[in-house]
């Protein structure tokens, strides 16, 4: 599992911030992401008829300043009011109108968090999976659409759930980063429990783990989050009915053609 997927939740109809002030800007390495994801990320909104787009679960908004850094202006969206807070502080200039933006609020309702006029948009990481609902999926496509402006790319990323759920799989490698104090490291767990309906439990668990000392490793935090595991047929038949026309399919980042082996799933559509 790609570590793009420790990105905060976007919740709908839920008043918990069930990730709360996880440091995920301390458990990615965000430099050599942004370095990966590059090509792809500028081959897609290099046909922005406009250079005004939304980073949808934007997290703690490193996405955003980094398309910022290209010449966009961004509007980072997220329902954690901890992310939010978090860019928020690392990103001061941005605040609630600045030229990145960032809006606290469910992707359900974003056709009433931001105005109309965007020429592009992306939502990457473990963002869709936190919509469960097919009508609540199908409620933020249809409201992004009325966001966008006609010929605008979106960029969707999230995990190959069609392998996932069909081979069953329950856990993800290991992340391990230096911990707050010396000897001292973090480690983040990450289980899922997949389920008949499509859905699944997905419990992110971090550690203090300090080697020689008692106990060498202590519970920081754990959560359960209710997921749904979309796979590709779904997100494309929402995608078009919602008035977006799918271009391309990629198993990463990096442009892979998809496969059904493949680590994730990344659509390219078009605001038709």
């Amino acid at each position: 599992m790609p570590e793009e997927f420790l990105e905060g939740p976007v919740q709908t109809g839920k008043s918990e911030d069930a990730y709360g002030r996880i440091q995920y800007r301390g458990l990615i390495a965000w430099p050599q992401r942004l370095r990966r994801e590059a090509p792809l990320l500028e081959r897609v909104l290099g046909t922005a008829p406009v250079p005004v787009v939304l980073d949808l679960g934007c997290g703690t908004g490193e996405h955003s300043r980094f398309l910022q850094s290209l010449g966009y202006s961004v509007t980072g969206v997220d329902a954690s009011k901890a992310q939010i807070q978090a860019a928020r502080e690392v990103d001061p200039d941005g605040g609630e109108a600045g030229p990145s933006r960032y809006v606290h609020g469910d992707l359900a309702s974003l056709a009433t968090l931001v105005p109309q006029g965007y020429g592009g948009a992306i939502c990457l990481g473990n963002t869709l999976p936190h919509l469960t609902e097919i009508e609540t999926l199908q409620q933020f496509f249809s409201g992004l659409a009325s966001r966008m402006v006609a010929g605008a790319p979106l960029l969707l990323q999230l995990l190959n759930y069609d392998r996932i759920m069909d081979q069953g799989e329950r856990t993800f490698p290991l992340i391990l980063r230096p911990g707050e104090a010396a000897g001292e490291e973090t480690v983040f767990l990450r289980l899922m429990t997949p389920r008949a309906d499509g859905t699944l439990i997905f419990t992110p668990a971090t550690f203090r783990y300090r080697p020689g000392m008692e106990p060498p490793l202590e519970l920081i935090s754990a959560q359960n989050v209710h997921l749904r595991g979309w796979r590709r047929s779904e997100l494309e038949e929402s995608l078009s009915a919602a008035g977006f026309e799918v271009r391309n399919a990629f198993g990463n980042m990096t442009g892979d053609p998809w496969v059904p082996e493949a680590s994730d799933l990344v659509l390219w559509a078009v605001r038709a």
